[in-house]
């Protein structure tokens, strides 16, 4: 079957017995805490090697060299080794898929995806069991990875912090059933690389929950199956597979319309579940359904955006990366039209970079969100504004230990000309004092910046709270600091005007009476010996 640049779609055959194999091992569940930022970069990296991919093998290899670091750090925190050995193995065959076609590769990538999903989810319920308080901040990560925002993920988060583990488990569940829904309805009894991709994704959301109740007798093997028939152009036995698969994703879904708790109430419909069930008995047509629009898809990464830079604006940078990290998955998902616009490649960088950025400040994740409204306009064909760009620009290059210690030198320095005039003139006029005033005035945003700045990055690498919120005493963190701005540059005008318009008195540059002007000399004479 050939693929987008040519070759034949093999891998499936390669690797669909490794497949079966790890779908049997990962009964065994696990239970812990996970490695969260680790977690996070490795889900950046594949995702990063997929974009990468159409435009750079190269880049790509890249990418997925990184992703063996981060997974890495992240296996001592995965207490199921099978598992491990599992997501190796998927990196390996992504390498190899890297010589054949970019589909391949992005497929292989969903299959690693849904084996982190897996553990992820499996230690989560774990910990949650043990210990609910101490779960928040994988659920919040796991109900991102699922696509959950808004008033879904926090009644996720709310049933974990209550210890309610099957009603964490329907909701999970209940989502990854319906996009299994979407991914094979989406695929045709056909041999191509849509079909292929939408088999693949299928097989990996049924990978993180296959050990539902409510499974019936949907099985990894099946999606097995029909990638088999898929690489060996067997048609019928393809449509075949199809049929029961989504007849087995029917009753998935049908299983989950109650909540656990909720079993004597009518049941509820699962939004979008009913469309999805009736497309599923459709006979599949050869006529692709139109993509959504790219604003539609953007929601969820904007709403994790907003919350980062609620959380920056907080002075908790800690959770402003983790719902960048929310961010970078939710845009890993959106739709094709966004995906492939220019700019996405370069979107996807930044916010893995300002995930890995200490210190991170507001500024950064407005021109996140502002990059992410430019990618938008070029989806739909619009003009994008170049003060966007430029805002983008620079918060890439200045920003994190480079702003801190710029300001933290800049506050530094402005201590030396106050010195040197209190040095001069200090003692000797209630001009120089008032001018003095001003100009410390003046300099006011750049010592709070330059001092506040510091202290809140040494919080945030050492993560002490306390010491990271000292960067909401600076003027540019918060909508209350621009006030404050304008109250100290007014009372600096003033005492600057005041002082100044003193010595041109005391200068006779401005009308005065005889016997001032002549005090004014004595003063000048005064102030010349001095001198």
């Amino acid at each position: 079957m050939a693929g987008p640049a040519g070759g034949r779609l093999t891998g499936p055959v390669r690797g669909i017995r490794g497949w079966l194999l790890t779908a049997a091992l990962l009964g065994a569940g696990s239970a812990g805490a996970q490695d969260l930022g680790a977690y996070r970069a490795l889900a950046a990296e594949l995702d990063g090697a997929v974009t990468a991919r159409a435009s750079s093998a190269a880049q790509a290899l890249n990418r997925l060299d990184a992703a063996n670091a981060k997974l890495d750090k992240l296996a001592p925190s995965l207490q199921n080794r099978q598992l491990v050995s599992a997501l190796r193995d998927s990196l390996e065959r992504s390498r190899g898929a890297l010589a054949r076609s970019p589909a391949e590769l992005e497929a292989q990538v969903l299959l690693a995806r849904g084996l982190m999903r897996r553990a992820l989810y499996d230690q989560t319920l774990g910990l949650l069991a043990s210990a609910p308080a101490n779960g928040a901040a994988q659920l919040r990560l796991l109900a991102g990875e699922f696509g959950l925002s808004g008033a879904a993920a926090q009644a996720l988060v709310d049933d974990g912090a209550a210890g309610e583990l099957p009603r964490v488990a329907w909701r999970l569940q209940r989502v990854a059933a319906q996009k299994i829904g979407v991914a094979l309805n989406a695929a045709q009894p056909s041999p191509s690389p849509t079909t292929y991709l939408n088999l693949s994704r299928g097989m990996a959301w049924f990978t993180a929950v296959q050990d539902a109740a409510g499974a019936g007798d949907l099985k990894v093997s099946q999606f097995g199956d029909a990638l088999r028939q898929l690489t060996a152009g067997d048609v019928g036995a393809l449509g075949t597979s199809l049929t029961a698969l989504r007849q087995g994703n029917d009753q998935f879904v049908r299983s989950l319309a109650v909540a656990p708790r909720d079993a004597a109430v009518t049941p509820k419909p699962i939004p979008g579940a009913g469309a999805a069930t009736a497309a599923s008995r459709t006979p599949p047509r050869s006529t692709a359904t139109p993509a959504r629009p790219a604003r539609a898809g953007a929601g969820e990464v904007y709403a994790a955006l907003g919350r980062a830079l609620t959380a920056a604006g907080h002075g908790d940078p800690a959770l402003a990366r983790e719902q960048l990290g929310l961010a970078g998955t939710a845009l890993a998902a959106a739709p094709l039209a966004l995906r492939g616009a220019h700019g996405y490649g370069a979107l996807v960088f930044d916010l893995g970079a300002a995930q890995a950025r200490t210190a991170l400040r507001p500024d950064d994740v407005q021109a996140l969100i502002a990059s992410l409204t430019g990618l938008e306009r070029r989806a739909a064909g619009q003009p994008v504004s170049a003060l966007d760009r430029v805002s983008a620009g620079v918060a890439r290059g200045f920003g994190g230990w480079l702003r801190v210690l710029v300001f933290a030198l800049l506050a530094a320095l402005a201590t030396v000309p106050l010195y040197l005039l209190n040095l001069a003139f200090g003692g000797r006029s209630a001009h120089w004092r008032a001018i003095a005033s001003g100009l410390a005035l003046l300099l006011l945003p750049v010592f709070l910046e330059g001092l506040f700045g510091l202290i809140g990055a040494i919080g945030d690498l050492s993560g002490g709270a306390a010491l990271r919120a000292a960067s909401n005493f600076t003027l540019t963190q918060n909508a209350y600091g621009p006030p404050l701005w304008a109250v100290s540059a007014a009372v600096a005008i003033a005492l600057s005007t005041l002082g100044l318009r003193g010595l041109c008195q005391q200068f006779g540059l401005l009308g005065r009476s005889a016997p001032q002007q002549e005090n004014a000399a004595a003063q000048s004479l005064d102030w010349d010996e001095d001198l």
